[in-house]
């Protein structure tokens, strides 16, 4: 069995007012990931992916295309040590 690891991801560009975030909740609904998404008040979006190391992997590739209208300029990794549990959520505005 794969281990599972815990990714915080901050994407920049061109990623509020484009479907970025429901993007990404589709997206990992899809690859199988939990976590949450969310907007920042400094235009980046912000998310937590956890699940089996080739699944998160896979879905921070996709965010460095993102959605037609997304224009990313980068894609910021962290480990994350909190696991969000089960499921994926869209968080408020931070």
């Amino acid at each position: 069995m794969e281990e599972r690891v815990v990714r915080r991801v901050r994407i920049s560009g061109t990623v509020q007012g484009v479907g970025f975030r429901a993007w990404i909740s589709e997206t990992a609904s899809a690859v199988g990931v939990d976590g949450w998404v969310r907007n920042r008040r400094d235009g980046t979006v912000e998310a937590v992916f956890a699940g089996p190391r080739s699944r998160v992997e896979e879905m921070i590739r996709r965010c460095h295309r993102g959605p037609a209208l997304a224009r990313v300029a980068r894609v910021e990794v962290t480990d994350e040590p909190d696991d969000p549990g089960e499921g994926f959520f869209l968080l408020p505005t931070a």
